[in-house]
């Protein structure tokens, strides 16, 4: 091996303690997955990151406008994405309002990628919000050993283009008997969409720069994300889906004859810079030290056309024109946000034959502006359109402190220790869209104890057992909503005691994992479908709700071109004693409100949470160089809403996609790798989620129901041609 291999090596070893004190190793005792660079880099060029972890125990990936390409979620046993705490080279890069990662915002993040861990579960401690039901861990690519350049070409369905490019000087020798390294990579993806409107143009860029030695080692990395999307956010009606599936609502208005229109800039706009420097020194093989500094400047805007809306609801006069009053009008609006986020972490790793020890401080900060502007009216004879409609302000300061280790009790026997302190001052200023006032001050203190054994039954098994309390502090729009309800002093905080038991067998040929889970909430916030006097829905803490289920996983190797895999999880996810409120009104012809009718539930499902999910797939490889894929995955029936009513059902669902590569050798040591994706290969019509709204009516008519549905698309292609050299 020559020398500038073995220094490539050291800096692997390197850049793994960034990311190790926050990733479970082989004796924590807790349920994860880590997928490395090898499948990282056989994912099909469109996928977004959730959508790559689709095949992963109880994770349900779904996308907004139909292929993989644009908006994207997951949901980990039922969790939605703001209970799931996402850490980029260990810094957590949830935004600190929403505490959501919009994937969006970071197009073609696997290209960049070395490595993912995710933890199902309150898992191990790490910075940023709380995980209340998965914590996900990413690691950019480190170096390469040799000077490289690849060159990626995609096309598929629905005019569907991606090109990506990237090259590396590799390991050069530098000053200081260290060795010097720099990586570009650039990715653009362009797609009409499934729907209409669900148009996307995404642009990402990755540079990186570092240098070490044999002990330490400065890393600088640069990550651009840029989209511009079509807005696809309100689904499909329902009782349009069945003729019109790909109908979307978004920017139809109607001109003065009737005659429908579509506004061509529905869009969503947004660009992300994001800077990271790294400093990592081992001391000795048992003592290291990393500290990160990190930068996010964030902006962007969604605009829409708004039919026939009353000139009051932005603070407008009505106009008069020709001496007719108008008091509604047509308008366009963008609605922008402009925020940066900076964090700083400090990390420790101690590690003997006996123990293996890790602490850290963290201090982020956000700071986020959203403000309104409307740039034109319909009708418009005086009106001062220069100045935002509102503005408004939201400033986030998260501090925590950990200390945890791994010590061998006894033989074969491993304790597990975590012990987590989290502050939280969140502020408020300024006045919402609709003109209420939002200052507000809240702060949060959290401890987060874990404690947990790992038993080596064997050299190819062990058992592990742990009892794990987290807690999450309200987003941006839950504190609002309470504060346009007055009842802002009884938001509380959510609390998690999480119980996970599991056996894990493994070997080169064969291995499965059982694990069972009881995830227990206290004041879980839900909504119930209350309102206030102005019409928002309130979200209100619940006291008893919970999570309980049991994963299965596994995989089989009967000969070396043949690999079985499968995954399973059936769950209950309930609310106890739960009400629900439903909107009333007189009769469905004057539609007079009346009070709310409650609905006392003693037992309710939570909202998209199936209680079975499976998957499962085998690859076959017929000759060197060459690999088939065939996947399956099965999602049971979920609900819209927590009133477990047929009418708000998503029925279940079965797709397959077929993955085939072939990969061309050359004497040079270059390669060409050809590839075909066909996902939705049975050429199912579903939907994966959705939204729904209900109303009843005093008089006994049938109730009014109004559906939103995310219809995913029919069988699609895309092939990719990558060149590496």
């Amino acid at each position: 091996m020559s020398a500038a291999s073995q220094d490539t090596l050291s800096q692997r070893r390197l850049d793994s303690i960034i990311v190790s004190t926050s990733r479970a190793g082989v004796n924590t005792p807790v349920a994860n997955t880590t997928i490395g660079k090898d499948v990282v880099e056989r994912v099909p060029s469109t996928y977004s990151l959730p959508m790559m972890l689709n095949m992963l125990p109880s994770v349900v990936s779904t996308t907004e406008g139909g292929l993989a390409l644009g908006y994207s979620n997951m949901r980990v046993r039922g969790s939605d994405a703001s209970r799931t705490n996402v850490t980029l080279n260990g810094i957590a890069i949830n935004d600190g309002e929403s505490q959501e990662v919009i994937w969006a915002n970071i197009p073609s993040l696997p290209n960049f990628l070395q490595s993912v861990q995710l933890q199902r579960g309150a898992g191990t401690s790490a910075n940023g919000p709380g995980a209340f039901g998965a914590s996900l861990n990413m690691q950019t690519k480190t170096p390469s050993f040799e000077p490289y350049a690849n060159v990626d070409f995609s096309a598929g369905s629905y005019k569907t283009f991606m090109e990506s490019i990237a090259v590396g000087t590799g390991s050069m020798k530098s000053v200081g008997n260290g060795y010097f390294s720099a990586d570009l990579a650039y990715n653009h993806a362009l797609t009409r969409g499934y729907i209409r409107n669900a148009k996307a143009n995404l642009n990402s860029f990755l540079a990186s720069a570092s240098w070490r030695n044999e002990r330490s080692s400065v890393k600088f990395i640069y990550m651009l994300g840029s989209q511009h999307t079509g807005i696809t956010w309100e689904g499909c009606p329902i009782d349009i889906y069945y003729t019109n599936r790909k109908y979307n609502v978004a920017g139809e208005y109607y001109d003065d004859e009737g005659n429908v229109h579509y506004y061509d800039n529905e869009t969503d706009n947004y660009i992300q810079h994001h800077f990271q420097l790294h400093y990592v020194h081992q001391f000795s093989p048992k003592l290291s030290l990393s500290s990160t500094l990190h930068f996010t400047k964030g902006d962007g805007y969604y605009e829409n056309y708004k039919y026939d809306v009353k000139f009051s609801k932005y603070g407008l006069d009505p106009q008069v024109i020709d001496g007719k009053t108008y008091k509604k009008t047509d308008v366009i609006i963008r609605q922008s946000m402009d925020n940066s986020y900076v964090a700083g972490v400090l990390n420790l790793k101690y590690k003997t034959g006996k123990m293996d020890f890790a602490s850290g401080v963290n201090y982020s900060f956000y700071d986020g502006d959203h403000f309104g502007n409307i740039l034109w009216s319909k009708y418009n004879q005086n009106l001062d359109l220069s100045k935002p409609w509102y503005t408004n302000n939201g400033k986030k300061a998260d501090a925590s402190a950990f200390a945890k280790a791994e010590i061998t009790i006894a033989r074969n026997l491993t304790g597990f220790i975590d012990l987590q302190y989290r502050f939280i001052n969140f502020r408020l200023s300024g006045m919402d869209k609709d003109f209420v006032g939002l200052d507000n001050k809240k702060e949060y203190n959290f401890f987060n104890p874990k404690v947990g054994l790992n038993y080596r039954t064997s050299k190819d098994s062990k058992l592990y057992y742990s009892v794990s309390v987290a807690h999450r502090e309200p987003s941006r729009s839950d504190i609002k909503e309470s504060i346009k309800a007055g009842k802002q002093d009884l938001l509380k905080s959510e609390r998690l005691l999480d119980y996970e038991l599991g056996y894990q067998f493994r070997r080169k040929n064969v291995g499965f994992q059982v694990n069972l889970y009881s995830m227990n909430y206290k004041n879980q916030l839900v909504s119930t479908g209350r309102l206030t006097e102005t019409g928002y829905v309130i979200q209100e803490n619940i006291p008893d709700s919970y999570r309980r289920g049991v994963e299965v996983s596994g995989y089989y190797s009967p000969i070396d071109q043949l690999l079985f895999f499968a995954t399973a999880t059936y769950s209950k996810n309930k609310l106890k004693n739960y009400t629900l409120f439903v909107d009333a009104y007189d009769n469905a012809s004057d539609w007079n409100p009346t009070p709310q009718h409650e609905v006392f539930l003693k037992k309710s499902n939570l909202t998209l949470s199936p209680e079975l999910i499976a998957s499962g797939g085998f690859m076959i490889k017929p000759e060197a160089n060459t690999d088939i894929t065939i996947t399956g995955k099965y999602v049971g029936k979920q609900y819209m809403d927590n009133s477990s009513l047929e009418v708000a059902k998503v029925p279940s669902y079965f797709t397959m996609s077929l993955d085939a590569a072939k990969t061309f050798v050359f004497r040079n040591n270059s390669k060409l790798r050809i590839s075909l994706c066909v996902d939705n290969l049975l050429n199912r019509k579903y939907y994966s989620y959705g939204w729904i709204y209900r109303a009843v009516f005093d008089d006994g008519s049938d109730d009014y129901i109004e559906k939103g549905v995310y219809a995913q698309a029919t069988i699609h292609f895309i092939g990719k041609i990558q060149f590496t050299f």
